[in-house]
């Protein structure tokens, strides 16, 4: 949805755009009364919708907005939990009756592929009153806490939709907070992954003689369909990647809480101006061996350019708006909002495409701001508009206006700029002085921008929000043309007109940017924000212009800093999808430069030592804190070999894709997996200033262990899709039985010397003869034994092995949330360490001594404390992310925290 912002000046359109600060505080729908006059007039006159369809129109906007969720993940995840929907809950809430009437029970959007959208217009006083709803949102509660469902407004969908994302495509979105169709995007970028992985996993193993697990119905679907069309090119994984930027630091922290319940090593997470987002580098290449490496800069397959806007299509749910709306909150957006759709179009590949959406019905911000930007960009011929009125063919919508009036700060609607200019020569600019040229219909010529293909949506069409989507296409590269004619300024030569001499230089066997590159020498003159503007632009053209050289390559210079822009603020923001904590102080980013080499087996990497430039004390930002460097580890690595050794990883698997964030390169309690692209583009651009907040998946986490013999990198929940089935068959454990698998997510810390392994079903051997450390649980498809019902799904777990019991290292939501899914059951866990530590106390109120093994562990009755415990998701503190404490990332909640000290002092 296009986001909003507070009240005070917007910085110009930075990257995310949604603005600042705090959420506001929501006003209760009874005390805001759902009138205003202005807010009325303007569309009523602007004819957005037929003279008959007034009262539906409005009648639409003051009710209750329905509320409305998304099964997330790939399609092996999300339909197994759309399925339970269906058959435990939907029939439950349908034999509802309430007044003689049958409840209507949640429904799936008809538009939305899969049925994987759903919306419930039951009001809240039924809602209260049936034991059906309360089952039914506790489900809802749970399967949201650990990321299977997100909670999403109905048209905020549509975008990412519309784009088109096809495998291995470079995809960004350039204003992502809160993060919901960020969310949508990388499920996108990964589509078909798992058919893929699956097939060339399933390949491997037979070749190597080795157990195979079954696959799913779906996933055989899936695979052949990957066949025709999927990424093949890296042992079936994903090669795309998604740029989630946003501007503000601590809503990028927001969207990072959000994307890391998908976990994606295909994801970067930047905080910069969406308006003058940075070139971005990738690694030099020649065609030739005896021509010298020249640089490359990033282009884009897909943009979603969800930008910052007045919000007054989501008046059903910001009540605020029918109290606040005035026409200056268009009038003040619509530049910022130029700007970064110019951006967009300036940073994709020629054929690939922009995704332009807001959630205003205001022209001003929608279809002038397309004809503007495509007019700047050298028109139709250079930029068309797709027509995307059979995509989504259950989806009612309107098209896009081509004729429309403005209303100026004072209320007063024009019909065309020439009036406007008339009023002001006769009684000067009052109320007048936003009003630009632009912000008209564009003049009818033979260029004229078919308007009429953009795609607007009304609550009245299908019970939801307004919104507007423009999907554009890029014909040719483009040098866009600057907002204004730049005022003559002495004395000569400006930057600019260095830029212009040198553009116009011929470029035959010479390249371009290494003269422009003089230009850093140049000190800046005294230049008005109309210059700035216009070097800023000139800049950032020259990525889009072709050399002429030996690799025929696109170069660019690098973009400006950050600028401000503007003063201008959205004045409504987006409500964040999901509650996040509270994101860290806002505060600037340092990366520490870089180490010198970092090229081990053709990939970049860090030194096994810590870099003697690194010894320097960071720089630090008014708050203390700064952001930490991505350092890539060499595949040789001593902190890798007995990873690799340990869990017979497959040669097959990439090791040069892991890396850590300290200013050391030090695997202190964190390894994290990136991608092969999302690697390139850390390394090549560490020390080019641009702002990367997040990247890669948690793969190992450091564990203390009761032996020196035991492998201390345990593999991270949220790594275990990535690398399980890479893992040699000697640390894995297979489970059919249903009943198995309720006893480890129900008993935390169960026995398995003595006896205890009994109680373990078919695995109780497997684990009794298993060595200390680390496994993977593989929950195997298909039915458990006595008759007993199996599993639908195949599920991959991480299960801790100590010296005398097990653990599956989940955190407890996710157990609760998985006894509610299978089993609808809400047991209460149960920690049996913390009966053994009961017993310790005992023991020492009695006078006798823990036992003491020969690693230095503190035994709880024969068990070492942190080989049971320490999980860093919800366990004992040697889990703990290394990184938490230096860069005050979100990954520890204070629950987690609480629950790690109960893990180790026991119950307070």
């Amino acid at each position: 949805m296009g986001k909003r912002g507070g009240k005070r000046g917007h910085r110009g359109g930075r990257g995310g755009g949604r603005g600042f600060g705090q959420r506001s505080i929501r006003t209760d729908y009874s005390e805001v009364p759902k009138a205003n006059g202005l807010f009325e007039k303007y569309y009523n006159e602007l004819g957005i919708v037929e003279e008959g369809e007034h009262d539906e129109f409005w009648g639409a906007l003051k009710r209750d907005l329905p509320n409305s969720f998304r099964f997330t993940g790939s399609k092996g995840q999300a339909l197994p939990v759309q399925q339970l929907l269906k058959d435990r809950y939907i029939p439950e809430i349908t034999s509802i009756e309430y007044n003689g009437e049958f409840v209507h029970p949640p429904s799936p959007i008809p538009w939305f592929p899969d049925q994987l959208a759903w919306q419930m217009t039951t009001p809240k006083s039924i809602v209260r009153k049936f034991a059906p709803f309360k089952s039914f949102q506790q489900f809802l509660v749970s399967e949201t806490s650990v990321g299977n469902i997100s909670r999403q407004e109905v048209v905020s969908m549509i975008p990412p939709l519309l784009m088109d994302i096809k495998p291995g495509m470079v995809v960004m979105d350039m204003c992502a907070a809160p993060g919901s169709k960020a969310a949508q995007l990388i499920e996108m970028v990964h589509d078909g992954e798992e058919a893929r992985m699956r097939k060339v996993i399933r390949k491997m193993k037979n070749e190597e003689g080795r157990e195979v697990s079954p696959d799913g119905e779906l996933t055989k679907d899936e695979m052949e369909e990957q066949e025709k069309i999927g990424d093949w090119s890296d042992d079936g994984r994903t090669t795309g990647l998604l740029i989630a930027n946003d501007s503000d630091y601590k809503r990028a922290h927001m969207l990072i809480h959000q994307m890391k319940r998908l976990n994606s090593p295909n994801l970067i997470v930047t905080n910069h101006d969406a308006t003058m987002f940075p070139s971005i580098k990738l690694p030099s290449e020649s065609a030739r061996a005896d021509v010298p490496p020249r640089g490359r800069y990033l282009k884009f397959d897909r943009i979603l350019a969800d930008v910052p806007c007045s919000g007054d299509g989501t008046c059903r749910k910001n009540v605020n708006v029918w109290k606040d709306w005035i026409p200056g909150n268009a009038l003040g957006l619509y530049s910022t909002q130029v700007r970064i759709l110019v951006r967009a179009l300036q940073m994709l590949k020629v054929g690939g495409r922009v995704v332009y959406s807001t959630c205003s019905m205001s022209p001003v911000e929608n279809e002038a701001v397309v004809a503007t930007a495509i007019a700047r960009c050298g028109g139709m011929s250079k930029v068309d508009i797709i027509d995307c009125s059979s995509a989504l063919p259950q989806l009612k919508r309107r098209k896009g206006l081509t004729g429309w009036k403005v209303m100026d700060k004072k209320g007063k609607l024009w019909s065309s700029w020439e009036a406007v200019e008339e009023e002001r020569a006769r009684n000067g600019d009052d109320g007048l002085g936003r009003l630009t040229e632009a912000m008209f219909p564009p003049s009818r010529s033979n260029d004229t921008v078919p308007l009429e293909r953009c795609m607007r949506v009304y609550g009245h069409l299908q019970d939801t929000g307004a919104f507007f989507i423009a999907v554009l296409e890029k014909k040719t590269e483009i040098k866009a043309k600057p907002e204004a004619e730049p005022k003559q300024v002495e004395p000569q030569p400006s930057i600019v007109s260095v830029v212009n001499e040198i553009e116009a230089l011929p470029t035959n066997g010479t390249n371009p940017v290494e003269k422009i590159d003089a230009l850093d020498s140049i000190a800046p003159p005294t230049a008005s924000t109309e210059e700035e503007d216009v070097s800023a632009v000139a800049r950032q053209n020259r990525e889009n212009t072709p050399d002429t050289g030996p690799t025929a390559e696109k170069r660019t210079l690098d973009a400006e800093a950050d600028a401000e822009l503007s003063n201008k603020r959205p004045k409504f923001r987006d409500d964040v999808d999901d509650p996040a904590p509270p994101g860290p102080e806002d505060r600037q980013i340092h990366y520490p430069p870089p180490p010198a080499a970092q090229l081990a087996a053709g990939h970049p990497s860090a030194p096994t030592s810590p870099p003697s430039h690194l010894n320097s004390h960071p720089v630090k930002k008014p708050k203390g804190t700064y952001e930490e460097p991505f350092i890539f580890l060499r595949p040789d690595h001593p902190d890798l070999q007995p990873i690799t050794t340990f869990y017979a990883l497959s040669p097959r698997f990439p090791t040069s894709r892991f890396m850590v964030r300290n200013a050391t390169g030090t695997p202190a309690k964190t390894i994290y997996y990136t991608s092969s692209l999302a690697r390139d583009i850390l390394t090549t651009n560490a020390s080019s200033g641009i702002k990367f907040v997040h990247c890669g998946v948690k793969m190992f986490v450091k564990q203390d262990a009761q032996s020196a013999d035991v492998c201390r990198w345990r593999i991270q929940s949220e790594g275990m899709p990535i690398v399980e089935g890479w893992v040699g068959e000697e640390r894995v454990v297979r489970l059919w039985r249903r009943s198995t698998l309720r006893t480890l997510l129900v008993e935390m810390f169960p026995k398995v010397e003595g006896n205890g392994w009994r109680d373990l079903g078919e695995i109780g051997q497997r684990v009794l003869d298993m060595g200390m450390g680390c496994c993977v649980l593989r929950v195997e498809k298909g039915g458990g034994e006595d008759g007993e019902e199996g599993f639908s799904e195949r599920m991959v777990l991480p299960l801790w092995r100590s010296r005398s019991s097990l653990n599956l290292m989940l955190p407890k939501e996710e157990r609760k949330a998985m006894l509610l899914r299978l089993f609808n059951d809400d047991t209460p866990l149960q920690d049996h360490s913390k009966d053994r530590f009961n017993k310790k106390a005992e023991r020492r109120a009695e006078g006798v001594d823990d036992e003491v093994d020969e690693g230095g562990a503190v035994e709880r009755d024969g068990e070492g404390i942190a080989g049971d415990e320490d999980d860093g998701d919800d366990f004992a503190p040697g889990g703990a992310d290394d990184d938490v404490a230096a860069r005050g990332e979100e990954d520890v909640s204070p629950d987690d925290v609480r629950d790690e000290k109960m893990e180790v002092n026991g119950p307070s």
